[in-house]
C-alpha cells in the first residue's frame, strides 16, 4: 500500500479511519467503530459536555443560513433519450462529490466516525452540516471549524502536504509541481513529490468515464456526443484541452454538462490546483436567443476598455456565446457553499484566445436568489426611494456581463514571463473576480450608451450591483470571490460612490460618483493584471479585502431579519421526476 499524506485532518488522529475508507467517499465494512472500552472520567465528561454545548450553539446560530430550492426545469420538450442522458450525467456528476470530499477533506465516513467518536448529542444535524460543506469548515463562515477537535482549514486544502511551506514548495525540483491538475505530496522519505490527479483519483474517474460514454450513445446531437466522448477521455488522461475545443464548438445541444477539474478558489496557499466539479444543464432556447446578439460586441468592448491600448491589445475570441440554462444537478466545488448562478468557461487561455468562451447563465438558480434573498436584503439595506430600481433584469444582466469579462482584459503579463495566473499566484483568482464584477458594470454603462440597452434603467443595474455587493459579501471575505467583493466595496466606499445614512443604516447610490469609481477601479485592477504586479495585489488586498466593523454590524441585522445567505439544492432524478424514465 503507498502511503499518502493527510493534510486536512488537522488535531485529529483519523489515520486507521481513513485507512478503511474507499475513495468514493462511502464506509467499508470494516470502518473502525467507535472504541467502546474507553473509560470515563471527570475531565473528559466536562469537555464532551462543552463539546456540545458548543455544537448545539453553532447549529442553532446557522440554522437559517440557507433557504432550500428545488432545482426543476420543463423536460416536456425533451424526448426520451435525452431523459435517460440527463439521468446517466447525473451519475456521472456524483463522482466528483466523491473526489471533491477527498480534495478538501479526506472522506466522508472519516469524518462521519470521527463525530460518532466525539459522543454529541447532535451528531446527526451536524453530519448534515459538514456534508452541505463537503467537511468540517463552514465555507459561508470564513471557514469557521464546526466539528470540535478540527483547527482551521489549511490554505493550500488537500492539495498540498498541510506541513509544507511555500518556500519548500518553491525549492523543490518537480515536474508539473504548478499543474492544474497534480498533487503534491510526501513520499516515504519525507521528500515532496508529485501524483497525477488521473492516478490520485482513478477509481471514481474510470466510473465517470464510463457513465459520460454511455450518454454519448444516447446523444441525438453529434457534437454533444463527441465532447462526451473526449470529456471521458480527458478525466482518465488528464488533458483537457481538446475536449474544451469541442465543447467550445457546441451550439445546437439541449443537454449539456460541466465535469471535471475546473476552478483554482479552494488553492488558496498558491491558486494553482483545480476542484473538481459538475453542473447538469438544460438550456432555455428562447432566453438565450435574446441574449444572442450581445457577443458581437466583445471585440469592440475590449477595445474601449479605459486603460492604455498594451493592457487590451489581445484579441478575444470572436466565437464567444451567451446562453441561459436550467441547472438540474451541482456536484463538488460547485456545491458547495455559496451556489454559481453563471459560469464562464474554458479557463484555458489558449482555448480563450483560440475560441473565447461560453457563458451560461443558470436563470432557475438565478431567480431563487433573487427572490428568497436578494430583495430581502435590499428592503433591509437600500434607501427606500431606491427600492424600485431593484429588479431582476438587471441582476440578470450584471451577472451576465461579469462572466463576458472574464473574457476581456489580459491573460499573459506584458514582459512576457507567462499568465496573469501565474504571476499573482494566491491573489490571482481574487483579482480576476474583481475584475470581471466592475467590468461587468462597465459593460451594460457602455451598451446602455449604444442603446443596445435601455438607457432609462440603467440606475436599475447600479443599486442592484450595490444591493448584489451586500448580497455576496454574507459569504465570508475568505476566497476569492469574498475579497474581490470587498475590494470593490471598500474602493467605492472611499470614493463615495455610495453613502450610508447613520439614522436609518441605509446605503443611497450616487450615480456619477459610482461611474468614477467603476472606471477608476477597473483600469487599477487591468493595470495590475498586465504588469503581474504580485507586490501591489498583495497590498491592495490587505487593505481594501477586509469587512470593517460598520459593515459587519449592518450584515448582523440580515441574519436578525432571517434573511438565508444562500440556497440549498433539493435535486436529482427524482426532483426531475426522471424515476420512471
Amino acid at each position: 500500500m503507498r502511503m499518502r499524506s493527510l493534510p486536512l485532518l488537522i488535531g485529529v488522529a483519523l489515520v486507521s479511519s481513513l485507512s478503511a475508507c474507499g475513495s468514493g467517499g462511502e464506509p467499508s465494512a470494516d470502518v473502525e467503530k467507535p472504541a467502546a472500552a474507553n473509560v470515563a472520567t471527570p475531565a473528559t465528561e466536562a469537555k464532551e459536555s462543552a463539546d456540545a454545548a458548543e455544537v448545539a450553539s453553532y447549529l442553532k446560530a446557522h440554522r437559517g443560513d440557507y433557504v432550500k430550492v428545488p432545482l426543476t426545469s420543463d423536460l416536456s420538450t425533451l424526448d426520451d433519450k435525452q431523459k435517460r442522458m440527463i439521468r446517466l450525467l447525473i451519475q456521472a456528476a456524483r463522482q466528483m462529490d466523491a473526489i471533491y470530499w477527498q480534495q478538501g477533506w479526506g472522506t466522508r465516513a472519516a469524518l462521519a466516525s470521527h463525530i460518532t467518536q466525539l459522543g454529541l448529542d447532535k451528531a446527526d444535524p451536524l453530519m448534515r452540516l459538514a456534508n452541505v460543506n463537503y467537511g468540517p469548515w463552514d465555507r459561508l463562515n470564513e471557514d469557521h471549524p464546526f466539528v470540535p477537535g478540527i483547527g482551521p482549514r489549511p490554505a493550500g486544502g488537500g492539495f498540498y502536504p498541510a506541513d509544507m511551506s511555500k518556500e519548500q514548495f518553491e525549492a523543490a525540483d518537480l515536474k508539473d509541481k504548478t499543474g492544474l491538475y497534480t498533487l503534491i505530496r510526501r513520499d516515504q522519505d519525507g521528500k515532496l513529490s508529485v501524483e497525477p490527479y488521473k492516478d490520485a483519483y482513478a477509481e471514481p474517474l474510470a466510473k465517470a468515464a464510463t457513465l459520460l460514454r454511455q450518454a454519448a450513445q444516447l446523444a441525438t446531437n453529434t457534437d454533444f456526443a463527441d465532447y462526451l466522448k473526449l470529456r471521458a477521455d480527458a478525466l482518465q488522461s488528464d488533458d483537457f484541452q481538446p475536449s474544451d475545443m469541442a465543447w467550445m464548438d457546441m451550439k445546437d445541444n439541449q443537454v449539456d454538462i460541466v465535469i471535471g477539474p475546473i476552478e483554482t478558489y479552494d488553492d488558496q496557499l498558491f491558486g494553482y490546483k483545480a476542484a473538481y466539479e459538475a453542473y447538469v444543464l438544460v438550456k432555455d432556447m428562447a432566453w438565450s436567443e435574446r441574449l444572442a446578439r450581445f457577443a458581437k460586441y466583445l471585440p469592440e468592448l475590449q477595445r474601449n476598455l479605459p486603460v492604455p491600448d498594451k493592457y487590451k491589445a489581445e484579441t478575444p475570441g470572436s466565437d464567444a456565446d451567451l446562453n441561459a440554462y436550467d441547472a438540474v444537478f451541482y456536484a463538488g466545488n460547485a456545491n458547495v457553499g455559496a451556489k454559481t448562478i453563471a459560469i464562464n468557461l474554458p479557463n484555458d487561455e489558449e482555448v480563450q484566445l483560440k475560441k473565447g468562451t461560453r457563458r451560461l447563465q443558470l436563470k432557475n438558480v438565478m431567480q431563487a436568489k433573487f427572490d428568497k434573498i436578494m430583495m430581502p436584503i435590499a428592503q433591509e439595506l437600500i434607501a427606500e426611494d431606491q427600492l424600485g430600481h431593484l429588479s431582476f433584469d438587471a441582476f440578470f444582466q450584471n451577472t451576465m456581463f461579469h462572466e463576458v469579462a472574464h473574457g476581456l482584459g489580459i491573460k499573459n503579463t506584458l514582459d512576457g514571463s507567462g499568465t496573469v495566473s501565474h504571476a499573482l499566484k494566491e491573489y490571482a483568482s481574487n483579482f480576476e473576480e474583481g475584475k470581471a464584477d466592475v467590468l461587468g458594470l462597465y459593460m451594460v454603462t457602455q451598451l446602455a450608451e449604444k442603446g443596445e440597452i435601455d438607457k432609462s434603467k440603467l440606475m436599475d443595474n447600479y443599486v442592484t450591483f450595490l444591493a448584489g455587493i451586500f448580497r455576496s459579501v454574507r459569504f465570508g471575505a475568505s476566497d476569492a470571490h469574498g475579497k474581490a467583493n470587498m475590494i470593490r466595496f471598500n474602493y467605492f466606499k472611499q470614493r463615495g460612490a455610495f453613502s450610508r445614512d447613520a439614522e436609518s443604516g441605509k446605503y443611497r447610490v450616487d450615480f456619477d460618483k459610482m461611474t468614477e469609481a467603476m472606471n477608476s477601479l477597473s483600469a487599477d485592477l487591468l493595470t495590475i493584471q498586465g504588469d503581474g504586479d504580485y507586490a501591489r495585489a498583495k497590498s491592495m488586498t490587505d487593505e481594501l479585502g477586509n469587512i470593517d466593523d460598520q459593515l459587519a454590524a449592518d450584515l448582523k441585522r440580515l441574519g436578525k431579519a432571517r434573511i438565508p445567505v444562500d440556497v440549498l439544492f433539493e435535486q436529482g432524478v427524482k426532483t426531475l421526476g426522471l424515476t420512471n424514465s
